[in-house]
C-alpha cells in the first residue's frame, strides 16, 4: 500500500530533544503532528480507494486539508512522491536510462533538502550511483520505491535526525536495494553517497 510518511523519523526527534532549547523542542513537536496528522489522512485515503470505499473519512478528510495548508509539508509530500516515480521509472527500465530520467532524478535529489543543502557534487554521486543500482530493478516494488523514497528525503534532512536514526535509514537504504536485486558493490556505493549527504546537512 502506497502509504505516505513524511519524514516520519521527525517524531523520533522528540526522544533526544531535551538536549534542544524548548522553542526548537516545541517546532519538533508541532512537525511530527503535522507530519502524523498527513500520514494519517493518506493512509485512510489510500485504503479507502483500495476498498473501493468512499474518497475519505470526514476527519481524514480535514487532516487532508490542514497538511494542505503547510507549504513545508507538502514539499516533503511532493520530493517523496517525485523521488518514488523516479525509482519506479529506473526500476521498469530494461537497459540504462535516457537522459531525461537522469535529470529527472537529479532534480529531486536537489530539491529533497529543507534547511542546509548537500553540495551539487554528493548530490551528483547519489544520482550517478542509484542509476545502476535501481535500473531494471523490477523486484523493486512500490511499497520498496515509498520507503527507499522516504528515507532517502529524510537523509537528506538529516538536522532532523539522530545519528542511530541515521544509520538505520541508511542501512534500509542499501537492505532495500540488495533486496531488490542490485549488486552489494552497487547498494554500498549508495549507502557511502548518503552518508556523505548526512555530513553534509547536519
Amino acid at each position: 500500500m502506497r502509504v505516505v510518511n513524511a519524514c516520519l523519523t521527525c517524531a523520533g526527534l522528540l526522544l533526544a530533544a531535551g538536549s534542544l532549547p524548548a522553542q526548537n523542542m516545541n517546532i519538533a513537536i508541532q512537525q511530527a503532528k503535522r507530519d502524523t496528522d498527513a500520514n494519517n489522512a493518506e493512509q485512510q485515503r489510500l485504503q479507502n480507494e483500495m476498498n473501493g470505499g468512499p474518497a475519505a473519512s470526514a476527519k481524514a478528510a480535514a487532516a487532508a486539508k490542514a497538511a494542505a495548508a503547510d507549504p513545508a509539508l507538502q514539499a516533503t509530500l511532493k520530493n517523496i512522491t517525485d523521488l518514488q516515480g523516479n525509482f519506479a521509472t529506473l526500476a521498469k527500465a530494461s537497459d540504462q536510462p535516457d537522459p531525461t530520467q537522469k535529470v529527472a532524478l537529479l532534480n529531486s535529489l536537489a530539491q529533497a533538502a529543507q534547511g542546509t543543502k548537500a553540495s551539487a557534487d554528493s548530490v551528483k554521486k547519489l544520482a550517478d550511483d542509484l542509476q545502476p543500482a535501481l535500473t531494471g530493478r523490477k523486484k523493486l516494488v512500490a511499497a520498496q520505491q515509498l520507503k527507499l523514497a522516504r528515507d532517502v528525503h529524510a537523509l537528506f534532512n538529516s538536522a532532523h535526525l539522530t545519528a542511530a536514526q541515521q544509520d538505520t535509514l541508511v542501512a534500509d537504504a542499501q537492505k532495500i536495494l540488495t533486496d531488490s536485486g542490485s549488486s552489494l558493490d552497487d547498494a554500498v556505493d549508495v549507502a557511502i553517497d548518503l552518508k556523505a549527504v548526512v555530513a553534509q546537512t547536519k
